[in-house]
């Protein structure tokens, strides 16, 4: 045992967790759900995410580190017109679809056919909202929102991964000391509360799929390919159908998908974690141990960012989601043959057309999909 174990295991889960909880408040809020149901969803799945990560770090004796879909939540705060019920349902049946895939290799297979081009363009049009957001809140607060994004992009110079979190913590702070926090919460410990769902045929097409499909395409293949990097080879489907599990139980507490991290992991998963490979896995149970203090004090977490002003919480969460945009936005043209119709999903997706009850995620991907299908069909 290295000290270099702990503290990388618990940098990655303060990293992931400070810098993209801002992204679950608001996915939370745009399903309409109340301040108690926002504190169960993050307890639900921090828990969700301790579990699965110490059971299978254990049980694989590699670092496999999970996280939740981070562009997964971007998807639920870009939608309108949901109910956190009808959230709830959309949850299990993502759920579901992963268990599925874990136990089904050929819907890995299927998945991993989509171009990355196309899926990268829509996943790029699902976030650029939340980028051009964090541009329009400069004239809301310019005193406070400008000095952060140039602490952002200087501490990005040096260390990309706490760049976001310093703008949190520091905007927390000089939000607090110039008067426009709010009353602070009483700390109190997290419960969880059960919250029923409700499957429409919209919610499953507009919200479920979409969320699937991303968490598929920009999650959990990812999270492969980091491990890979590393130089382990693990089996998908056992490590798919885990966070699937997972996510259906934690799914009525109101926590949305769980999957396979990629930046989290990369940080638990290189050689200054320790030389020898075959001891990283250790990482793994202290990512956990993170994660539960977080689910044991998600309702004051969560009550704290009821107080800070929203200018802010616009902003880390635009900032949060940037690299995210430049890497999708990267792959989505890289191809030339795939160009076009990248571009089309990522136009038709950041549009926010709801057709037939169904968001712009899914037409988006459609739409994208049968671009390519028409240009490949006219080579042919």
């Amino acid at each position: 045992m290295r000290i270099s174990i702990p503290i990388s295991a618990f940098v990655a889960a303060i990293v992931g967790f400070g810098s993209t909880l801002a992204i679950i408040v608001a996915a939370a809020d745009a399903v309409g759900a109340t301040q108690v149901q926002t504190a169960s969803w993050v307890t639900a799945i921090c828990l969700a995410m301790a579990f699965e990560t110490a059971w299978l770090s254990w049980r694989t004796r590699m670092p496999v580190i999970s996280a939740w879909s981070t562009p997964g939540a971007a998807l639920i705060a870009a939608s309108s017109g949901f109910t956190i019920n009808e959230a709830v349902g959309a949850f299990l049946v993502t759920g579901v679809l992963l268990v599925l895939t874990g136990l089904i290799k050929p819907l890995t297979q299927l998945i991993s056919r989509i171009p990355a081009s196309v899926a990268s363009g829509m996943l790029a049009g699902i976030v650029v909202t939340f980028a051009i957001n964090a541009a329009k809140a400069v004239p809301t607060d310019p005193w406070l929102i400008l000095p952060l994004i140039g602490a952002f992009f200087l501490v990005r110079l040096y260390n990309p991964a706490l760049s976001v979190l310093v703008v949190l913590v520091g905007g927390g702070l000089a939000a607090f000391l110039t008067g426009r926090v709010g009353t602070l919460p009483v700390p109190e410990l997290s419960t969880l509360t059960l919250i029923a769902p409700e499957f429409t045929l919209t919610a499953t097409i507009g919200l479920a799929l979409p969320l699937y499909l991303v968490t598929m395409a920009s999650q959990n293949l990812s999270g492969l390919a980091v491990l890979r990097a590393a130089g382990y080879n693990p089996e998908p489907g056992p490590l798919i159908g885990v966070t699937g599990l997972l996510s259906v139980l934690s799914a009525p507490f109101g926590a949305s998908t769980t999957n396979l991290a990629a930046i989290s992991a990369a940080i638990c998963t290189g050689p200054d974690v320790h030389p020898d490979m075959k001891e990283r896995w250790k990482t793994g149970p202290f990512y956990a141990l993170a994660y539960l203090v977080f689910a044991a004090f998600g309702a004051s977490l969560v009550a704290v960012f009821a107080v800070l002003p929203p200018s802010l919480i616009v902003l880390v969460a635009g900032l949060g989601l940037v690299s995210s945009l430049a890497n999708a936005l990267a792959i989505a043209l890289k191809d030339d043959h795939h160009r076009m119709a990248a571009t089309i999903a990522f136009v038709v997706t950041a549009s926010g057309l709801t057709l037939l009850g169904v968001g712009s995620a899914f037409w988006g991907l459609v739409a994208g999909l049968v671009v390519l299908v028409l240009e490949n069909f006219k080579k042919g």
